[in-house]
């Protein structure tokens, strides 16, 4: 099978290629899906460059990269009922401690990573759902309802941050959002009430304004580091921050007494190492979101397979509206 693979850690124009690699079979557990499209995010581009934390060196002969996608079951290896073959299914942690994912034109993982596709779900769509469907989802609701409370999204224009703008006032809550200037209108159409420029020196304040002088229950913060010193001032008592990036300041400052002293509770979440729990609920409440048409999933550009470094590029780059996906 034709498949794009990278043989050392770097740049896409350097490293990526596409060749012909082994026909996966599926084993006892697994499936083999014929894959038709594959979702590239951050965590690829970051793993092609550096390698997966835990993994050391360049663990395998080649890696075909890509944690996400979409397809239809082919073959089933032993366990696995029969009547799995034809089903139409989107994938998570496809390349997660593993050297094969979601880049080529076949994939065999165990048969609880190849989720069926509810019938209003485009094959599209559901490349998405792996890594952003998932933190989105599981950012909004991994701790209970939010009917009545007020959700701060930071980061609401980026591909997580939609979603879950969208899950969030899906589910009841009051939805405020931060972005840059330019996507305030795609975040307020997503479902926000206030949409404030995440650069404003005088967020905190606005944040507040927004929310008629009250504190916020829940964040989803896309940048922990660099927004810490604003969470800690609105967020309310007994509230809480679910943070799942930080890639301006991997190492911030904790301002632990203000957060002490309102009972705060930080978590940090990492979508590949959810509980099986966790991930079924998760799954459960995002195919219920999309059956009642509450989640409309952005793409920006579907590449074609030939043009895999270009779309590792434009992930690299950002300032997206939306997924990036490969046609396979």
């Amino acid at each position: 099978m034709k498949a794009v693979t990278y043989r050392r850690f770097g740049a896409a124009d350097d490293v990526l290629q596409i060749e012909e690699v082994a026909l996966p079979e599926p084993r006892t557990g697994e499936v083999r899906v014929d894959l038709a499209f594959s979702g590239i995010n951050p965590s690829d581009v970051k793993m092609r460059t550096r390698g997966q934390p835990g993994l050391s060196g360049f663990p395998w002969d080649y890696i075909i990269p890509h944690s996400d996608g979409s397809g239809v079951i082919t073959a089933v290896g032993g366990g696995v009922p029969k009547e799995r073959i034809g089903q139409r299914v989107w994938l998570w942690n496809g390349q997660f401690r593993r050297s094969c994912g979601t880049a080529a034109e076949q994939i065999a993982l165990p048969a609880s990573q190849a989720v069926p596709l509810p019938e209003s779900v485009s094959l599209e769509e559901g490349a998405v759902l792996g890594i952003p469907g998932l933190t989105a989802c599981f950012a909004v609701f991994g701790n209970g309802p939010v009917a009545g409370k007020t959700i701060l999204v930071q980061g609401g224009a980026g591909t997580v941050g939609m979603l879950a703008v969208q899950l969030a006032k899906w589910g009841g809550a009051q939805v405020i959002a931060t972005c840059s200037a330019a996507h305030f209108d795609r975040v307020k159409d997503a479902g926000a009430g206030a949409v404030l420029d995440y650069s404003d020196p005088n967020l905190a304040d606005k944040i507040l304004q927004a929310n008629a002088g009250q504190k916020i229950d829940q964040i989803i913060e896309v940048e922990f580091g660099a927004n810490l010193a604003v969470d800690a001032e609105v967020v309310a008592e007994n509230g809480r921050i679910v943070a799942y990036g930080s890639a301006k300041e991997m190492q911030p400052e904790f301002p632990f007494l203000p957060l002490l002293f309102k009972a705060v509770t930080v978590e940090i979440i990492l979508v590949y190492l959810l509980t099986e729990t966790q991930r079924s609920n998760a799954i459960a409440k995002l195919h219920e979101a999309l059956e009642a048409k509450a989640v409309t999933v952005e793409i920006e550009k579907i590449y074609d397979f030939s043009d895999a470094c270009d779309a590792h590029m434009a992930v690299e780059t950002g300032n997206r509206e939306g997924a990036v996906l490969l046609r396979i």
